[in-house]
């Protein structure tokens, strides 16, 4: 997934399409955020300078998908489930979420250094009539669980079995037949789906990953979260503004300091 902070315009409709596509259960009062469940969120990000040099930057987030270091490399949370009920496919690059295996130890939320997994307090409850809202494609999750963005992992399913009917094989899946809802809910066209393998996906042209050195972008504007944590993962933001990519690694150089500083003093 490859997603330009310089078109996102905050709008939140990823946000809402994740949730009505995933079936992410929401509660009556949702003013407590600690225990709210959004697959896809969207963050603020500021330059830290006064008007009128402020910037603002809008950056959506959704599941790394982490692959770790190495041939066999694992994300943070896989290593540490104790239930298997997290696991990698070497095949799509996808980390999975196993619901009937979780117990709740949550033990994949500390480990996860880009907070994406939610844990589940409560049974779902659906107001009468929203049932017509759930995706039978999706299975609801109960409370006690540990849950997260899976890329949609359900529409690859169904790509790959159209496939299959078609008379394709996997390789046959086409961009076209494999999107995730954020990607496709997106009004700014921010957000891009694809396979970072095949030099004709969109994602590859964008990011240009060297497969030599874990898929860091050759690509000057684009970059990953906490880049240095050699997670590998499978996001990637691009950006022309260089405090924003700066940000996304939370570098702070002494320029840096200096200016949130000021910045500070300034509300003293």
């Amino acid at each position: 997934m490859v997603i330009d902070l310089d078109k996102c315009t905050g709008c939140g409709s990823c946000m809402v399409a994740c949730m009505s596509e995933n079936n992410v259960p929401f509660k009556e009062d949702e003013t407590r955020k600690k225990d709210s469940i959004t697959w896809m969120r969207v963050y603020k990000l500021t330059n830290h300078k006064p008007f009128p040099e402020t910037e603002i930057c809008y950056l959506p987030r959704p599941c790394m998908h982490c692959s770790g270091i190495g041939e066999h490399g694992h994300a943070p949370c896989i290593s540490v489930c104790p239930a298997v009920a997290t696991d990698y496919g070497f095949d799509t690059g996808i980390v999975s979420q196993i619901y009937t295996r979780c117990f709740g130890c949550r033990y994949c939320m500390a480990a996860c250094p880009y907070h994406v997994r939610y844990f589940n307090w409560w049974d779902p409850k659906w107001p009468e009539g929203m049932e017509n809202y759930l995706s039978p494609d999706v299975s609801p999750r109960m409370r006690g669980v540990v849950e997260k963005c899976s890329f949609c992992y359900h529409r690859y399913q169904l790509a790959r079995e159209r496939a299959y009917v078609e008379e394709r094989d996997e390789d046959g899946i086409e961009e076209k037949d494999y999107q995730t809802a954020c990607a496709q809910a997106c009004p700014a066209g921010a957000i891009t789906f694809g396979d970072l393998n095949n030099p004709d996906h969109a994602v590859h042209k964008m990011v240009k990953p060297d497969p030599h050195a874990c898929g860091k972008p050759r690509n000057p504007k684009a970059f990953r979260l906490l880049e240095r944590l050699q997670t590998n993962p499978k996001v990637y933001y691009i950006s022309q503004r260089e405090w924003v990519r700066k940000a996304g690694d939370n570098y702070l150089d002494g320029e840096w300091e200096k200016v949130k500083n000021n910045h500070d003093k300034g509300h003293e």
